[in-house]
């Protein structure tokens, strides 16, 4: 093992960045890809620099069937192989390519361009393929909805909330320029009419039809200035480095609804959002292709907690670099942000999870870096921003107990009776791997159960572990990332051992016959799947970690866990792992996380370094006792 972590840790060494933090590749699907392909039409912006390379990248993920999926080895999905199948169109293939005409099959199969979500059906109505009058109404009016009003877009997440908002502008606009090529053989035969009604029932779908009706009245000043003022907003949230908070949906959204309410591509706000792009694509030997986010804090933070249980001197200049550089990633407390809409703190700030990001700090981030800071073992320069992080993060403690990403109380759940609510998390309430990731943050800082934070997380907790024993994942997948993330909390506070018990009992029974865990993002669709899928790197070490945790860990599911670690790292000191383990929205969006399948077995070699060598002193001592 010895030898697999120092090959492990070395790897590490060298792809620190020079100014000290980490980010590995954030990988999703294709439509990141083909909707930058469809904005840059609709923005008259020149294709040609990225053409091959997203050809190159959108076919090298089709799978032999013609279709493209969420994730590696998902079913096919009918959207992404719309949007990917038009947008190769738009580079130029033509639909006699048998890639084509696979993908075509697929999408016919599947239902057509009626069948597809949301999204798909506002991208193909920008260009006169999908009739608007089949896309949900967003009126920009709910911009002067105050807080207490449902459907005010202080409701939606974050993530939601900068997506919603734009979007109110192009729905309401309708516009349709040319794409350039013809598509309409997605739609398929006898389904023409019902491209124009709003799939849905209920009185949310009555709604609808009635502010179609609102929607056709041509002068309406009201409408004209809920427009500018849900402009001033998308404006005033643009971030330093162009985007709109560090992610693809509400980036590209607000320069759509930017260019529509006549801002020029020269315009300031414009010309930062398009050339911001560049750092978040990656041109390789796996084509162009478009990040949803990117994740240095997030990363970093991992990293360092990594090399902090590897041994890593506090004065090594690996670790002081990653600290100096998350100290500076830390939010001024006098940074505006969302999340003071429904809070009056003032006594600190938290790390959001990209470069720029500032209007969103988020709970897990800070969590973890606060956790990085102090396993770091610099107490005396961290001690500023690990009480101005964790204080921001108790403030932010939803009503029931528990913590959420990025907002308290953010669960108005009748946002999922519009008929817009098709395209996956519209809400961000508290979570249990987020909940945990705070406690295990508060158990490092010398808070036990008797504190009332930990206390009540603890109740939180408690109430949501499933009958065998396990713990949902948010942002993870799925209960094996849950578990993991309770089991680390619980068993850092040295509390609840039932509920330990019971987790690493239902991990032991979830093990491979190659000694690994793993599990695939089916398990948000179907439950009973849960835990079950081909080993990964990254779920073989949150398995084993909790184990490591819950004192298991000589356990020999623990030790064929190691065993698989070790057998399955590659000479340069990674893994590999092409499965998607990481979330985004459960059912809806997922992620590789390049680096996952590297820093988790890095803790957890650590960590069984660490366990033989206190087995081995107290072994020496013991042998000193008797023979005194």
């Amino acid at each position: 093992m010895a030898d697999a972590l120092e090959r492990a840790v070395a790897w590490l060494l060298d792809t620190q960045s020079p100014e000290g933090w980490w980010t590995g590749e954030l990988e999703t699907n294709v439509t990141m890809t083909a909707e930058h392909v469809l904005l840059y039409r609709f923005l008259g912006l020149d294709l040609d620099r990225v053409r091959d390379g997203a050809i190159a990248h959108m076919l090298g993920d089709q799978r032999e069937d013609g279709s493209w999926a969420l994730y590696y080895d998902g079913p096919a999905d009918l959207s992404t192989t719309i949007e990917a199948y038009v947008a190769l169109k738009v580079l130029g293939l033509g639909g006699d390519r048998s890639e084509m005409r696979r993908a075509l099959e697929v999408i016919r199969r599947m239902g057509g361009l009626v069948e597809a979500r949301v999204f798909t059906k506002i991208w193909l109505a920008l260009f006169g393929v999908y009739p608007w009058d089949g896309v949900p109404s967003l009126p920009p009016e709910i911009v002067y909805f105050p807080t207490w009003m449902p459907f005010n877009l202080y409701d939606f997440a974050c993530w939601a909330r900068g997506t919603v908002a734009p979007l109110t502008i192009v729905v309401s606009l309708r516009p349709v320029r040319d794409l350039g090529v013809d598509a309409g053989e997605i739609v398929n035969e006898g389904t023409a009419a019902a491209l124009h009604h709003v799939p849905g029932s209920g009185w949310m779908w009555w709604l609808d039809g009635i502010l179609k009706l609102y929607d056709r009245i041509k002068t309406n000043p009201l409408r004209d200035t809920a427009r500018r003022k849900v402009t001033d907003w998308i404006v005033a949230r643009q971030e330093a480095d162009g985007s709109w908070g560090g992610i693809q949906p509400p980036w590209v959204y607000s320069l759509l609804a930017l260019d529509l309410m006549g801002y020029g591509l020269d315009h300031p706000a414009m010309r930062k959002g398009i050339e911001g792009f560049n750092r978040f694509v990656i041109d390789d030997g796996g084509g162009w292709r478009f990040q949803a986010c990117m994740s240095p804090v997030w990363d970093t933070a991992w990293v360092l907690r990594a090399l902090a249980l590897a041994g890593l001197e506090r004065d090594h200049p690996a670790s002081r670099r990653a600290v100096d550089w998350l100290l500076r990633e830390q939010i001024s407390p006098e940074a505006p942000g969302d999340w003071r809409v429904r809070s009056d703190f003032r006594g600190g700030n938290g790390w959001a999870f990209e470069f720029d990001n500032d209007a969103y700090p988020d709970i897990d981030d800070t969590a973890v870096v606060v956790l990085s800071l102090i396993e770091a073992g610099l107490a005396d320069v961290v001690g500023d921003a690990v009480r101005s992080g964790t204080d921001w993060t108790l403030a932010m403690r939803s009503k029931n107990g528990a913590w959420a990403a990025f907002d308290r109380d953010n669960t108005r759940e009748l946002l999922y009776r519009m008929p817009f609510a098709d395209f996956g998390a519209l809400i961000d309430p508290p979570s249990e791997d987020v909940t945990a990731h705070v406690l295990e943050m508060l158990s490092a800082l010398g808070r036990d159960a008797s504190d009332p934070f930990v206390a009540a997380g603890l109740a939180y907790l408690r109430e949501t572990q499933r009958p065998d024993g396990s713990w949902w994942g948010r942002w993870g997948v799925n209960f094996v990332y849950g578990t993991w993330s309770v089991i680390s909390a619980l068993g850092t506070l040295d509390v609840a051992r039932d509920m330990i018990d019971r987790g690493a009992a239902w991990l032991i029974g979830r093990q491979n016959q190659d000694g690994g865990w793993g599990e695939t993002c089916h398990s948000y669709v179907d439950e009973s799947f849960a835990g079950i899928g081909a080993s990964t790197p990254s779920q073989t070490a949150w398995a084993v970690n909790a184990l490591q945790i819950a004192g298991l860990g000589d356990h020999p599911a623990a030790r064929r866990g190691l065993e698989y670690l070790k057998d399955s790292q590659r000479p340069d000191g990674t893994w590999a792992e092409p499965q998607f383990t990481g979330t985004g929205f459960p059912r809806h969006f997922y992620i590789n996380y390049h680096l996952y399948r590297h820093v988790f077995p890095t803790m957890t070699l650590a960590t069984a370094r660490r366990l033989e060598n206190r087995t081995r002193d107290e072994s020496l001592t013991s042998e000193k006792v008797r023979l005194r």
